[in-house]
């Protein structure tokens, strides 16, 4: 704007020297002239202040795009510095894995064998215990030979296993149960109720209750009781079943051997 005013007032003294110079005869001419001056000077006045005005706008556009970058900039460092960070603490994990694996496989190598060991000293067990539930203890101990051979499955999920097998055999001693199954009575295959008293006793009655009996562990047979037994059998049945009341029961209990 100043440029322009400026540009104006020359013009104005430009066309001031023009009227003083010539003669009045020569006015229209030179009116005319200074008219065409005005108007050119006016023109490239405009011109230059657009072009000043373009370039200002250029220059607000190139400090605006200036200040876009350099927070771009700044947001990329604190990307990258956490980003760094990141990769930083990811390369720790990796190696702190890397070292709970090595020491799985140490523990692998040592658990596996203890786990085999393990099931082989409770399928023995079942082998010299009371012959009960017979069917149903093998197959446990099936499964977990079974699972031990099965690539799918984790070693702690083969080492739950066992010990879960383990806690059944333990509340076994804990409890009272009885169910029903075949025996051979008088060399015939019969069905039977039997009832367990903790690892105490394993006996069985006939259904008629015609004939008791029970597991004799010093002889590792099948040993039929006196009638005197029959009714306390009978009621433990019943108990186990939850048919009756809690009683005390005459069981022919072994006494303890004596340790030489």
């Amino acid at each position: 704007m100043l440029n322009r005013t400026r540009l104006k007032i020359a013009g104005i003294a430009a066309l001031g020297l023009a009227l003083s110079g010539p003669t009045m005869a020569d006015t229209p001419e030179v009116l005319k002239t200074s008219i065409d001056v005005e108007r050119q000077i006016s023109q490239s006045a405009i011109a230059s202040q657009q072009r000043v005005d373009d370039l200002a706008d250029e220059a607000r556009d190139m400090l605006a795009d200036y200040m876009q970058v350099t927070q771009q900039t700044d947001r990329l460092e604190v990307y990258n510095d956490q980003v760094e960070r990141l990769i930083r603490s990811q390369e720790e994990e990796k190696r702190s894995l890397e070292e709970q694996l090595e020491e799985v496989e140490v523990v692998e190598q040592e658990i596996i064998p203890l786990m085999i060991r393990m099931i082989e000293s409770l399928e023995r067990f079942v082998e010299l215990d009371m012959p009960f539930l017979p069917d149903e203890r093998e197959e446990r101990i099936q499964r977990l030979w079974d699972t031990m051979d099965r690539s799918d499955v984790s070693v702690s999920e083969k080492y739950r296993n066992v010990m879960e097998a383990y806690q059944i055999e333990a509340e076994y001693a804990r409890n009272m149960e009885d169910y029903r199954g075949t025996l051979e009575v008088n060399g015939e295959e019969r069905t039977v109720d039997f009832l367990r008293v903790g690892r105490l006793l394993l006996a069985y009655q006939t259904l008629d209750r015609q004939e008791t009996g029970f597991w004799n562990p010093v002889t590792r047979d099948w040993e039929q009781l006196p009638d005197r037994y029959r009714s306390s059998i009978n009621e433990g049945i019943r108990i186990a079943r939850q048919q009756a009341a809690s009683d005390i029961l005459q069981l022919p209990v072994p006494a303890p051997e004596r340790v030489q």
